[in-house]
């Protein structure tokens, strides 16, 4: 009895379709194909805080998250640096995960590519690792530098010019939390937000975004990138196309592709049912 199609690809191999997904996820990234991406409203609300920022002026970021979360966080710091060097604001840099300073540093080097004229003390400087987590966060309102009395490579703070006028959370124009979990941008809201007055922008992981959403909706943040569609979506934005931006398209033609399994499915399921054959 000759067999049709569909029960022809009820029958086919799992390896086959888990090797069609990693050419749809794989190829993307290997030759971008720059699909068009639109900014959702805490995207561009990110955005336009960022360019609100006086040149010159000082910003904190806080990377709070380990390799685990790399794929998802990383883009956004890159690209969060970017746009801030691009706007000439000088950064300082801190970390509420021991695995943070390292992509820290990793991000400023590939940064130091772009903008050769940066320098570490007076443009940045990364402070590394402090543990203490809601401790360290409220210390900062009262004395930053008794919260990091030394840098990321040792070097005592008050030696660095871009900490001469730094006292607390004050002398920033914005703090940006791109975080994973606890402690992260959750505890930035619960105990320094309101506490100081600080203009707080999130990069969160897309597992994190209902949550923090609240946040975004009362105002408490001036804006979030969500997750690695959000990332892409602030590469756009700030024109350069780089991690965040490929990883999207990756995502799209894997999700394209799991909906064609699906369709093709349940087309394969229904003609087998209605030929009274084993379902699938």
């Amino acid at each position: 009895m000759k067999t049709t199609i569909w029960e022809n690809l009820s029958k086919l191999d799992k390896r086959w379709i888990f090797l069609c997904m990693l050419f749809a996820v794989t190829l993307p990234l290997l030759f971008p194909i720059n699909l068009p991406l639109s900014a959702s409203e805490p995207v561009m609300s990110f955005y336009k805080t960022v360019e609100a920022i006086p040149e010159g002026s000082l910003v904190l970021v806080s990377n709070d998250y380990d390799p685990g979360s790399k794929a998802e966080l990383y883009p956004m710091t890159e690209a969060v640096f970017y746009h801030l060097f691009k706007k000439k604001c000088r950064i300082v840099i801190l970390s509420l995960y021991p695995a943070g300073p390292p992509m820290s540093e990793r991000a400023i080097e590939q940064m130091r590519t772009l903008f050769p004229n940066i320098k570490d003390q007076v443009d940045y400087i990364n402070l590394g690792y402090k543990d203490g987590r809601e401790a360290v966060i409220v210390e900062m309102g009262r004395s930053l530098k008794g919260a990091f009395p030394r840098d990321y490579r040792g070097r005592a703070v008050t030696d660095a010019p871009i900490m001469a006028e730094v006292e607390n959370y004050k002398n920033f124009k914005a703090v940006v939390s791109i975080s994973v979990g606890y402690p992260g941008t959750k505890e930035y809201v619960q105990y320094a937000q309101g506490r100081f007055n600080l203009t707080l922008l999130a990069g969160a992981a897309a597992v994190s975004v209902p949550e923090y959403s609240a946040y975004y909706n009362a105002g408490q943040l001036k804006g979030m990138l969500t997750g690695i569609t959000g990332a892409g979506e602030y590469e756009e934005l700030v024109d350069r196309r780089a991690l965040a931006a490929k990883a999207t398209d990756a995502q799209a033609f894997g999700h394209t592709f799991i909906i064609l399994l699906i369709i093709v499915g349940n087309v394969a399921w229904f003609t087998s049912k209605r030929k009274g054959g084993k379902h699938v």
